[in-house]
Parts: structure tokens; sequence; C-alpha cells
């Protein structure tokens, strides 16, 4: 029976996944692979809706307990965190902002960061509407993620603040973005784990053999842009969160539940 599977189509995921999706990974079944942004796999995974799923660190607190976290196969790093962009002012008193979505990590670490000083609206607006509508006047200022990093001086945008750069000054720590987790009951984590890994070690091995599955997925990025993507996105935490991101997750998480935000989680490693 085919595993459930749902990523999005950015550079990183279709890189990270191509060899398990296109069943090279020897031993795994077959995949039935999903396409969603990750503040719609969010609500999927609340639902219980796929075997296999990213989604944000910020919503693991609600979704732990019908699924496990895996210590592979995500998005965490240093110098990729989210942006806050601006046409021009410098501060955020009074504004509306856009943001990807409720529970992504984006926002909660704008909400950790913003604490003091919070804007006067938030907006959910879908993450390709927010640059152009900082742009044309819609929104005051705009929380953006994943390749708009690249692009975003092409729409005339300032960017006021680097969220992953002050995490890191703040904590020392990398910055946990997107999160794989392993249904229970439903897959065993540690094999899940495997397949993803040998995924992901396939991928480095070959770069090429991915190239088309990522290009055509990859939401009219060029080729230049979708390099920098993979580069940033797939590193070292992709293979293996390690202590460092684990103690992230923990981080990230146990200042959420401290301010309010979220309810604390406990017993994130297998």
């Amino acid at each position: 029976m085919a595993l459930s599977l749902a990523v999005s189509p950015c550079p990183n995921d279709t890189f990270v996944f191509h060899a398990l999706v296109h069943g090279k990974v020897k031993g795994a079944p077959e995949i039935d692979l999903t396409f969603a942004d990750v503040d719609v796999t969010n609500t999927a995974a609340e639902k219980g809706e796929f075997d296999l799923v990213k989604v944000s660190y910020a919503a693991l607190p609600w979704l732990l307990d019908d699924y496990q976290l895996l210590p592979c196969g995500g998005a965490l790093g240093r110098g990729c965190g989210p942006l806050v962009l601006t046409n021009g002012r410098t501060d955020l008193a009074g504004a509306t902002v856009a943001v990807p979505g409720d529970r992504t990590t984006a926002y909660l670490l704008f909400r950790l960061w913003s604490a003091g000083n919070p804007p006067a609206n938030i907006e959910i607006v879908p993450f390709h509407e927010i640059m152009p509508g900082v742009a044309d006047g819609t929104y005051d200022a705009g929380l953006v993620i994943h390749e708009a990093r690249f692009t975003y001086p092409r729409y005339n945008l300032t960017a006021i603040q680097d969220l992953g750069e002050w995490w890191e000054q703040d904590t020392g720590l990398p910055i946990p973005l997107g999160a794989i987790l392993a249904k229970r009951g439903s897959v065993d984590p540690a094999q899940a784990t495997e397949w993803i890994r040998r995924s992901v070690s396939m991928a480095w091995a070959d770069p090429s053999a991915s190239e088309e599955f990522v290009v055509a997925n990859a939401q009219e990025m060029e080729p230049e842009v979708v390099k920098q993507h993979i580069d940033l996105y797939v590193n070292e935490f992709t293979l293996d969160l390690g202590d460092d991101g684990f103690a992230a997750a923990d981080a990230l998480l146990g200042r959420a539940a401290a301010a309010g935000i979220t309810p604390a989680v406990k017993g994130l490693t297998l």
C-alpha cells in the first residue's frame, strides 16, 4: 500500500524527496505525493490526512499526539530566516502586516520578536501575494520566507528585520523552520527516517538526477534562485537534526509556550 506524503513544491523539498517519490530508495514503499503550501499541510496534519507530512515547527504543539517528529528531511539552518519587509517605512507602529499563516514558524518568530511593539493588524495572505501587496501599498509590511530572501529587491522593498539573524544572535542556535512528521500507527518512524536519509544522500550524490523534477515544480524560479534555495535549505540538519537541531526546536517551542502563544510540548525525540 502506498504511503501518502505531503510537502511543498519548493526546490528544497523536491530535491530532498525526489529519490523517495520516484521509487529509487531500496526497500521504501510506493509514495502517493501531494504538493501543498505549509499553511495547508499544517491544517491537514491536524486532521491526520497524511502518513508523512512537512509542517511548520510552530505547528508541532497541536500535532505531536498523532505524529512523531523525524530527525531528518526538514528545513533548519543558519542565515535562512524569515524577513520583515516594508516599502520604505522603518517601524511597524500601527501597521497592517501580511503573514503567510498563523501557525507558521515565520509568524511565531515574528510574534516573539515584536512582543514589545506589536503591529496594529495581522492579515493571513497567500505567500505569493505578500510582496506584490506590500509593494502596491495594500499592506504596510510583509513577512516572507524561502526564495523571497533572494527576490525581494526586485519589488523595491526593504528588509527591516531578518528574524533568523535575530534568533541566532539571541540563542546561538539554528532556526527551525519546517519539520517532517510521521503519523503514529501508520508508518514506522525509524524506517521512514532511513528512507528519507537515503533520499537526501542520493540527491547530494547526483544533483542532476532530480533537476527536471525540481525545475518543473519550482513555480517559475530562475535556475540561479533554485540553486541558491537548495544550497541554503538543504544542509547538515536535513540529514540529521543532531543535538543543535533538537535544541533549536526545544528553544523555539519552549519560548512560545512561556509566552502563552502555544501549548507546551514534550518528547520531540524518537
